[in-house]
């Protein structure tokens, strides 16, 4: 792996014997200083143990999510990079990229083992529960149609030959933008470019569900905890919640800016969204300091309950700590904040 950097920021503050009982002091954000460019995704692993975040440079890193400490890069790609993925265990991370390529590299040595080569940029990649079959999906441009490819990787022939055992073409006018494997691995659930919820058989390839709540572009899906649910982050200013099996729409949290990312607590009803402006309007706004905000929802009542602030662009990645007691956002401004959730967070009760 490349160079071992110190680049953590502060460590959470402790409680102080002058602090009044329960009432710490906020504690600070690790902040993460490893991409010279926006932040595309962050992703945990299962455990949470570790933080993987890739941006619009060639840099894949990987860090301790607990001191923010960067445990190593996996250098190849020579593009942007809009997305990572790692697998059940933490044996193999999967990254896609501008360079049309996806990869497929080894996590403990950084060793890349795969590169599976596109007609065009990879948008977003996965794997499935068992981590044995990858999806990534290309977009569409320079003639090309937009495809969701798999791989089976027991498989070694469709590596090597670069021959999917499966290529789902995407309707014509509307690429994907973001897609992630549905429960145990049957589906995959892709969001499109004109606001589309599409679910796709991961054994023929047909689609199953088709549903459209969204009036733009969805910018990013994740799954809830137990993958029965999951949040859509949307251009058209919400972020909803839906049922993974049926794509049947439950909730809607509205905002006033385009939500870029959103994420599910796994041991609350929150939802954290993260957003902000078109990157090429940020200039023409305040330049209050560090004013784009993540914004926490309660999942059942639909009504905003707390804001952090930080970042000094719009926020472009979320995702909450499997365990729940932290959550860290990547930014437009190339910096990845890991935020520890001070003790009112876990005495709060919503007060409907």
């Amino acid at each position: 792996m490349g160079a071992e950097g110190s680049e953590q920021g502060c460590p959470p503050s402790p409680c102080l014997d002058s602090d009044p009982p329960g009432r710490c002091r906020p504690q600070k954000p690790i902040l993460l200083q490893g991409h010279e460019r926006s932040i595309t995704q962050i992703k945990y692993n299962r455990e949470g143990d570790l933080l993987f975040t890739v941006a619009k440079d060639p840099i894949v890193n990987v860090w301790y999510s607990v001191n923010g400490e960067r445990l190593g890069t996996y250098t190849g790609h020579t593009g942007a990079v809009w997305c990572v993925d790692a697998d059940w265990d933490t044996k193999h991370v999967l990254t896609g990229s501008a360079d049309n390529s996806c990869r497929l590299w080894d996590c403990e040595t950084g060793k890349q083992l795969a590169l599976l080569k596109t007609n065009s940029a990879v948008r977003t990649c996965g794997f499935d529960f068992g981590g044995n079959i990858i999806m990534f999906s290309t977009d569409k441009q320079m003639g090309y149609q937009c495809f969701v490819s798999f791989f089976d990787l027991r498989d070694p022939s469709q590596i090597d030959s670069n021959e999917p055992y499966m290529k789902i073409p995407c309707n014509a006018d509307a690429k994907i933008t973001s897609a992630v494997w549905g429960p145990l691995g049957e589906c995959i659930i892709a969001g499109h470019e004109n606001g589309e919820l599409n679910q796709y058989s991961a054994k023929s390839g047909e689609v199953m569900v088709n549903v459209k709540e969204h009036s733009r572009q969805i910018n990013d899906i994740q799954t809830s905890r137990d993958m029965t649910m999951f949040v859509t982050a949307s251009k058209d200013n919400t972020a909803k919640l839906f049922d993974s099996t049926t794509l049947e729409h439950q909730k809607t949290f509205r905002t006033e800016r385009p939500v870029n990312s959103a994420a599910l607590s796994p041991i609350y009803d929150h939802v954290v969204l993260g957003g902000g402006q078109e990157a090429m309007d940020v200039t023409t706004t305040s330049t209050r300091i560090g004013k784009f905000e993540a914004r926490f929802f309660h999942l059942a009542f639909e009504e905003e309950f707390g804001r952090v602030k930080g970042h000094f662009g719009p926020i472009n990645s979320v995702a909450f700590h499997p365990d729940g007691k932290s959550y860290s956002s990547g930014g437009e401004d190339g910096y990845v904040r890991i935020h520890y959730f001070d003790p009112q967070y876990f005495e709060f009760e919503f007060e409907a």
